[in-house]
């Protein structure tokens, strides 16, 4: 007669095996001890990384750095720069937290290597205004409370600079009903225009209406 006990001991001792060799399958296999990295004394080593000398001009300012070429420009304003205004989000490209305007035109400065914008001129949060002469976005996204924690404020306020240009300009968005129009000042332009800037606390409308104001002041090129 088996002894109950006995089965249990089976099943748990099945049970842990079996997990045991899942585990076993799931994980890589061990690096080797000493592998081709590894100096005459045994211990790994790391390369020196690969550094290039950059150019450009930042709020209107000359810089030259020698940069690790992995460098991004957001890490380039934050850490080498110490431009704190431009903020690190997601640092995916899906938040628009670290917008900044280069040459013109809107980027997102987490996906973009320093060493691709030589010569360029970068225009940051902090070369738009100051706190004795604010930006007329600036001012108008605090009348219209258009920020309330404020950490994605700087690349919202960017990217409606850089909308408003492409307003100016005639670049049409995938709103715009005619490609050879000029495209209107709307809602629907500008909620399209603004969506890779997401406002965690959800002050979109306030946004549109600060960016709305500051487009109807300046009147010209900005079609009703």
């Amino acid at each position: 007669m088996i002894d109950s006990s006995d089965i249990n001991q089976t099943r748990r001792e099945l049970l842990i095996g079996g997990a045991l060799s899942a585990t076993a399958v799931a994980l890589p296999p061990m690096a080797c001890a000493q592998g081709p990295d590894t100096g005459e004394g045994g211990a790994a080593t790391t390369p020196a990384p690969v550094t290039a000398r950059v150019a450009l001009r930042v709020n209107g300012q000359r810089y030259e750095m020698v940069l690790d070429t992995r460098t991004t420009v957001l890490d380039m304003l934050r850490e080498h720069l110490h431009l704190t205004g431009t903020k690190k989000g997601c640092d995916q490209g899906q938040c628009g937290a670290c917008t900044v305007i280069v040459d013109g035109r809107r980027i997102n400065s987490c996906l973009s290597l320093a060493v691709m914008h030589e010569g360029a001129d970068i225009t940051t949060i902090e070369g738009l205004g100051t706190p004795q002469k604010l930006h007329p976005l600036q001012a108008a996204f605090v009348k219209h409370d258009g920020y309330q924690c404020g950490y994605c404020t700087p690349g919202q306020i960017c990217s409606a600079v850089a909308a408003l240009d492409e307003l100016r300009h005639g670049i049409p968005s995938h709103v715009s009903p005619d490609l050879g129009a000029q495209p209107l000042l709307s809602p629907m332009e500008l909620r399209e225009r603004m969506s890779g800037n997401i406002c965690r606390c959800g002050a979109y409308s306030n946004i549109i209406d600060a960016i709305t104001e500051v487009a109807g002041a300046a009147g010209k090129g900005y079609p009703a």
